[in-house]
């Protein structure tokens, strides 16, 4: 029998492994440099998002990408217009990776200030490529990835921190297309993370099988995707509450908007400038303010899921 999909490394216990199993980083921590770190920033929204952060955050910024070559070329661009952001390669679909980003951080700056899960994918809509393959490489990335990258890094975030998930209101309005079983699940505020990895990778075998409509699924695997990021934000939210309450870490999902990118296309409505606003806001909510904590975020206002 296949082990499930897991969109990372099927046979390893990523799946099964909680972040919060991790020691306290407060017990390491030291007065280094404060730090911020997008991924996949090279372009659209995250180079937006590195940009405006370059401006506004006390700290050094972390402009991140899968392929170096694009990613030093991003940086340049940003110091042509004086600005100073660091680079990293990072690619979220691979374990390694990943590993290499934590242990950068850990011994350089002695843990994370702000992490903003950004980095994502999307089949354009006349895409021929058949759908359970599309929904299978969506959500290694999407969703599978950005847990990867979450379950690394999460633990590295120091008292204060903010983490933003770059969703979409794709996902609220995909959860409503979902059969009233699944949204009940999506819903639910004491779903655990293996059950939403379970729910994940259904979706994956039921396209395989073709019956996701019939199990209730909307025909839209970037939509499901964005579904498990904004589920997965409020389960991490709620982890935080309960293992780091003390700290005040505030961890949200958010809609940047209809944005021209490469993704969304020419005819979308906003600029990068202006999908950066609402992931930056949340990036930056200031010290002791206790919400949003656990929300969707779109507009710079609190979404009802």
């Amino acid at each position: 029998m296949q082990p499930p999909f897991c969109g990372l490394h099927p046979q390893t216990s990523l799946c099964s492994v909680s972040w919060t199993s991790c020691p306290p980083p407060q017990r390491v921590m030291s007065s280094r440099s404060r730090v911020a770190v997008v991924t996949g920033s090279n372009k659209g929204i995250g180079f937006a998002i590195v940009r405006d952060l370059c401006k506004k955050f006390s700290g050094d910024v972390i402009l991140t990408a899968r392929n170096p070559t694009l990613g030093q070329e991003a940086v340049n661009k940003l110091k042509e217009e004086g600005l100073n952001p660091l680079f990293h390669q990072l690619d979220i679909t691979d374990l390694q990776s990943i590993r290499t980003l934590r242990e950068f951080l850990q011994e350089r700056y002695g843990g994370l200030d702000v992490l903003v899960n950004n980095a994502g994918i999307a089949f354009k809509v006349h895409d021929t490529t058949p759908f359970p393959i599309q929904a299978e490489v969506t959500l290694k990335t999407n969703f599978f990835g950005t847990r990867a990258a979450s379950a690394e890094l999460l633990p590295l975030i120091k008292p204060q921190g903010r983490v933003v998930n770059v969703s979409s209101m794709v996902s609220v309005h995909s959860l409503q297309k979902c059969s009233p079983e699944l949204q009940q699940k999506f819903r639910s505020d004491t779903i655990t993370e293996e059950e939403l990895v379970g729910l994940m990778n259904k979706f994956v075998e039921d396209t395989k099988k073709g019956v996701h409509k019939e199990e209730g699924w909307p025909n839209t695997a970037y939509g499901v995707s964005k579904i498990g990021v904004t589920v997965l934000s409020r389960i991490h939210a709620r982890q935080l509450n309960e293992q780091r309450k003390g700290d005040n870490i505030l961890l949200n999902a958010c809609c940047p908007g209809w944005v021209r990118t490469d993704m969304a296309g020419p005819k979308a409505t906003k600029s990068i400038e202006e999908g950066a606003e609402t992931p930056v806001y949340v990036a930056l909510l200031p010290p002791g303010v206790t919400e949003p904590h656990g929300q969707f975020v779109s507009e710079k206002k609190v979404e009802k899921w």
